[in-house]
């Protein structure tokens, strides 16, 4: 069951988030054009499902190890020094996804003590700026995971798929 959270986790958000943005944005595009009447609270709502799945996309990205990176300048190194490289490469991203959580830790602190809450939904603003905790905390993980089964490999003498 963990395995299958582990694997799946960030699809299954995902999925859930947009298609939850999109029912909302359709729902609204009904009322408005049909009903003549509008939602006020339905594209406040979908923009932050759409913030929240690009934090999660981030992660999801950092699981994949499909982030934008330069390889052309991978390739002027040897071959045997590659994987170092790879790795030196995680852990800057480790490094970066630690300073995101920090900063975003403050912020939702400073929010929260504020109690601001949003226009039409009146939720609290904190669950908003979450989103960047959330997203970076599960891209820490993951940066996490690639370190760690990139040492294993090389520990091994296997070759590194990417």
């Amino acid at each position: 069951m963990l395995k299958k959270i582990d694997e799946h986790l960030e699809d299954i958000l995902l999925v859930t988030l947009l298609s939850l943005m999109s029912l909302i944005i359709f729902v609204q595009v009904i009322m408005r054009y049909l009903m003549r009447n509008s939602l006020s609270w339905s594209e406040e709502l979908a923009r932050y499902l759409f913030i929240w799945s690009i934090y999660l996309a981030v992660s999801y990205a950092a699981k994949e190890r499909k982030h934008i990176k330069i390889d052309a300048a991978l390739y002027l190194f040897p071959k045997r020094c590659r994987p170092y490289i790879r790795i030196i490469g995680d852990i800057i991203v480790l490094c970066f996804a630690g300073f995101i959580i920090y900063t975003s830790a403050m912020l939702i602190q400073k929010i929260g003590m504020l109690g601001q809450v949003s226009a039409a939904l009146s939720i609290p603003m904190k669950y908003v700026y979450m989103a960047p905790f959330a997203g970076f905390v599960l891209t820490f993980y993951r940066t996490a995971q690639n370190i760690w089964l990139r040492i294993a490999k090389l520990r091994k003498g296997e070759e590194m798929d990417d």
